[in-house]
């Protein structure tokens, strides 16, 4: 089951999951000096692991970038709770699989609280819910979010037009043939469901399932490409091979509008399905695995994670970029240039995240995939 916004990711970890496993369990004497961080990919660059490393020079910090949510959850099932500290993964999990099956603990609200008050609005009145269990315990830190619903060159389909014709846009014959379709197959569940007019995170009737299988038909049918790759849907944007493409976002849209292609754009539609809402978001949480045999320094990564300049370079890792909830903070909002808020969209953002969902677990995931894969084979 692979539930992803970065499926193209795998096997991008800064150390295969061998590598780790491999030495996996020292003499517990020796766990104040391992760091073991299990995380989508930006907390594994240099940039980040590095000043950590310098800070603890006689300490072993690995990170290991995953290639889904269940993926890296499935993980901890599997026994390895004894092998990770820290697990980063996108705002549905911790609260509903991860603290109900005892596979994280709390952090400490005395010590991590206070940071709160230095994210975005957003994220700091009230504190983010999901961020806490239903009985009010810490379970993770927001840090990357971001909306992420299609992609279109504005130089063909305006953004105004984008935004009030929304997912129609791909049912609209003159698209067949001129847009792609980024294949993370689970955010095509989700916006396949919302072109179909239905709310993806609800359970859905047959009427309703039939109605996703002829959207699915149509969409998938229509592409003239059909990638996992962002840089090639970027890519056929930018050369005028497509007009637009089905799924994506600020994230996938960012590192075009770095090179200076501001005219690649991710659309976030003015209504939908979800409450009236047409576009979803994710946002990352960071939480304490409940390794039986603890390090101290995993509670420490998560506070150093907090600075500014360390904000900074996991928001930018190499490849895709995204804005971060300690943005908030003018220290850390100072750190952006105005080429580098153009990238992430910061002019609308704001607008954007009120007009998206909370991504949530697909209610029919698999018999939705099992439509899905067949009209994509198709």
């Amino acid at each position: 089951m692979n539930i992803s916004r970065r499926t193209f990711t795998a096997g991008m970890g800064a150390l295969g999951a061998a590598s780790v496993l491999g030495g996996t369990r020292k003499a517990f004497a020796q766990r104040a000096d391992e760091l073991n961080i299990l995380c989508w990919e930006g907390y594994n660059t240099d940039d980040v692991l590095g000043p950590f490393r310098e800070m603890h020079p006689d300490a072993t910090v690995r990170a290991e970038s995953g290639t889904s949510d269940p993926d890296m959850i499935n993980k901890l099932r599997a026994g390895e709770v004894n092998v990770w500290d820290l697990i980063n993964l996108n705002q549905p999990w911790a609260r509903q699989r991860l603290m109900p099956e005892g596979l994280i603990k709390p952090l400490d609200k005395e010590r991590f609280m206070p940071f709160f008050e230095r994210m975005a609005p957003e994220f700091s009145n009230p504190p983010y819910p999901l961020a806490f269990s239903d009985d009010d315990e810490l379970i993770g830190m927001p840090q990357r979010y971001g909306p992420f619903s299609f992609v279109v060159n504005t130089d063909k389909i305006s953004r105004e037009t984008a935004e009030n014709e929304g997912w129609n846009i791909f049912l609209d014959p003159a698209m067949q043939g001129r847009y792609g379709v980024l294949t993370y197959d689970n955010w095509n569940l989700i916006h396949l469901s919302i072109t179909a007019g239905i709310n993806p995170f609800q359970p859905m009737d047959d009427a309703a399932k039939e109605k996703f299988r002829e959207v699915a038909t149509q969409i998938m049918g229509g592409a003239t490409l059909k990638s996992a790759d962002l840089v090639a849907m970027n890519t056929a944007l930018i050369n005028g091979e497509i007009d637009a493409y089905f799924t994506g976002g600020t994230y996938t849209a960012s590192p075009a509008r770095l090179d200076g292609f501001s005219n690649i754009r991710g659309i976030t539609p003015a209504s939908g399905p979800i409450d009236g809402k047409g576009g979803v978001a994710w946002i990352e949480l960071t939480s304490l695995v409940n390794n039986p045999d603890p390090s101290p320094l995993a509670a420490d990564f998560l506070e150093f994670v907090q600075q500014p300049e360390i904000c900074k370079a996991v928001g930018f890792a190499e490849g895709t970029y995204n804005p971060v909830a300690q943005m908030g903070d003018p220290d850390v909002r100072a750190l952006w240039n105005e080429e580098e808020l153009d990238a992430i969209q910061w002019d609308s953002l704001e607008e954007e995240m009120a007009r998206s969902a909370e991504y949530a677990v697909v209610a029919d995931y698999d018999e939705l995939m099992g439509i899905y894969t067949q009209a994509r084979r198709a």
